[in-house]
């Protein structure tokens, strides 16, 4: 039996797809924070399990 390598927690060409839902601005990946970031709109959205959860319901406000 091989130990298989963990998958990573995000696709980061993933990125080229996601646009904010608010803004539609491009989004930057925090991956210590394991977010998305939309600069424009004040917004974190969180990557949970390997998917963004691009509710703004589920963002979080930057100050």
């Amino acid at each position: 039996m091989t130990d298989a390598l963990p998958a990573p927690l995000f696709d980061r060409r993933m990125l080229e797809a996601l646009v904010c839902p608010v803004t539609q601005a491009t989004l930057h990946y925090d991956a210590e924070k394991q977010e998305l970031v939309s600069k424009p709109g004040r917004l974190a959205f969180p990557i949970r399990d390997g998917i963004p959860i691009m509710l703004v319901s589920e963002a979080r406000v930057l100050d």
